[in-house]
């Protein structure tokens, strides 16, 4: 071999990055993984191909949460799957639900699991349909206010008749 290992990898590795499907941010892994399977092929050429050499599985660099919520997508921090939520069902797949995924990946609990633009969609929607306005506690707290208001206002009506006749 003319070039090492080493520079073979490199150049593979540049080679996708100026090509745009490799960002900068995930070159060191992608060189890792790229020097990993050309020793694994050096391997199988010096056993004459007889050999089959197993390559070593790199685990995926862990994506922070806050980086997975983005203004059209949320990622899966369990399967890498882009979805616009992730819902309980998709989460049941993983043995989870939405409280121990964010306990596993440290969200908090405030967090919706949901991407950007639905989560202002969503809001938007409740803003115009104000639903806690037909909630019936509100109601009941509506019309103790209103009583309230009304038995104040006719108090003060009443002593100003009260002092008129005298």
């Amino acid at each position: 071999m003319s070039q090492t290992l080493l520079a073979m990898a490199k150049d593979l590795v540049m080679a996708q990055i100026e090509a745009h499907k490799l960002s900068p941010e995930e070159m060191h892994t992608a060189l890792q993984q790229t020097y990993a399977s050309l020793k694994a092929l050096q391997g199988q050429e010096d056993a004459n191909g007889n050999v089959a050499v197993v390559t070593p599985a790199t685990p995926p660099e862990r994506v922070h949460w806050r980086q997975s919520i983005t203004k059209h997508t949320v990622t899966c921090l369990e399967c890498g799957a882009s979805l616009k939520q992730l819902s309980g069902r998709h989460l049941k797949d993983h043995g989870l639900d939405g409280k121990s995924y964010r306990v596993k990946y440290g969200i908090p609990r405030t967090q919706p699991l949901a991407a950007k633009e639905i989560t202002s969609r969503r809001k938007e929607i409740v803003q115009r349909s104000r639903p806690w306005e037909k909630a019936p506690t509100f109601l009941q707290a509506q019309e103790k206010a209103q009583k309230a208001v009304a038995q104040k206002t006719g108090g003060v009506q009443r002593k100003k008749t009260a002092r008129a006749k005298a």
